[in-house]
């Protein structure tokens, strides 16, 4: 049976969502093609009529997640800088981000998968980074930029660094005494 542009345009768009959530809970090497494919309801024949290799597949999820993080954190530009800031922290730390790494940042999700990736995956990774530093500028404080991109930094640091630890315990209590201590840490109030 023939599939129309329209079907194959919607199976190739089945087939990026699945591979970004998949990738995300499973990492980059830890989902073959013949799953993924499966997980999109399609099969593996279909694959190269679509994608040219794994990577190209890996690089359009990892653009797609950009994509979805721009629409989903950049709704927060609307809101008061200090209230943007505190929400961006508190949903980063949620409970929700912790148990749901397919629907999640790139960021805290691949960070050790990418560092052995080809150089079009780390690319891919960086400009998913500098996207979200560039959010957490927008919202940080300071009067010079070189300060807002510096508390940027560190924000983003400690939001990935505090969400990774706190996935891998296999401890509640502690997973959840990690995330607040980073949440009480970047919204403690600024010295005068």
């Amino acid at each position: 049976m023939k599939v129309t542009r329209a079907e194959a345009e919607a199976n190739r768009e089945r087939v990026i969502e699945t591979a970004g959530r998949l990738f995300r809970e499973q990492g980059i090497d830890g989902i073959g093609l013949n799953d993924l494919m499966q997980a999109a309801g399609l099969t593996r024949g279909g694959f190269y009529r679509q994608f040219d290799s794994k990577l190209d597949l890996t690089v359009q999820a990892m653009n797609r997640a950009k994509d979805v993080n721009q629409t989903r954190w950049g709704k927060l530009r609307y809101l008061p800088p200090e209230q943007a800031r505190e929400q961006l922290i508190r949903q980063y730390l949620s409970d929700y981000h912790v148990s749901n790494p397919g629907d999640g940042c790139v960021l805290a999700a691949l960070g050790g998968d990418a560092v052995r990736q080809p150089p079009e995956v780390r690319r891919v990774y960086t400009e998913n980074l500098l996207q979200l530093l560039d959010l957490i500028g927008e919202f940080s404080h300071g009067e010079a930029e070189g300060e807002r991109s510096q508390q940027a930094m560190a924000t983003l640091s400690l939001l990935v660094g505090a969400l990774v630890l706190s996935r891998a315990v296999d401890d509640d209590s502690l997973s959840r005494e990690l995330r607040e201590s980073a949440i009480n840490a970047l919204l403690k109030p600024e010295a005068e």
